[in-house]
């Protein structure tokens, strides 16, 4: 009904198409501050694009987080005609390559399978328009900086870029 403060601050922003960088606590509703405005504008133009080919990456540092993710747009985007799906290591990769043959608007990864589906020429990210990445700074903690640094590359440059996080240092 009320927004939170992240929320009443960042949805507009990302509904504008402009980058964000955006840090509050844990529980204060920052994956709704960028999935619901996301939802908007994906179902404002539902676009399908190509099998492998999403149009919206948010990079999550855990497939815990990943999942959680996941489940948030599913449960937001439930009267929404948006696909998503989650890709993460810990499980058999051949599920996900089958289920990318077919079109998803939204892939919540982690950047290590992120990074072998693409080596398997399994997903195109190249028509990305939106990229999100969760929890940013835990993952240069982790050492994803050279991941992340190869998933930018492959990236358009013309994208919003959304970094969200629960603690920015100063």
């Amino acid at each position: 009904q009320e927004p939170t403060p992240i929320q009443a601050r960042a949805i507009p922003e990302v509904l504008a198409a402009t980058d964000v960088q955006a840090a509050a606590q844990t529980g204060t509703g920052k994956t709704a501050a960028f999935v619901l405005p996301i939802l908007h504008r994906l179902a404002q133009s539902p676009i399908r694009v190509s099998a492998r080919a999403p149009r919206c990456l948010i990079v999550a540092p855990t497939r815990e987080l990943a999942a959680q993710v996941e489940a948030a747009v599913r449960t937001y985007g439930k009267y929404v005609n948006v696909r998503v799906m989650a890709v993460f290591g810990g499980v058999s990769i051949q599920p996900q390559i089958n289920q990318l043959r077919k079109p998803v608007d939204i892939l919540v990864a982690t950047p290590g399978r992120l990074l072998d589906l693409v080596d398997r020429r399994t997903l195109d990210l190249s028509r990305i328009e939106i990229l999100v990445l969760d929890e940013a700074d835990r993952m240069l903690d982790m050492g994803f900086l050279p991941d992340i640094k190869r998933v930018l590359a492959l990236l358009p440059k013309s994208r919003q870029t959304l970094l969200f996080s629960a603690t920015f240092p100063d």
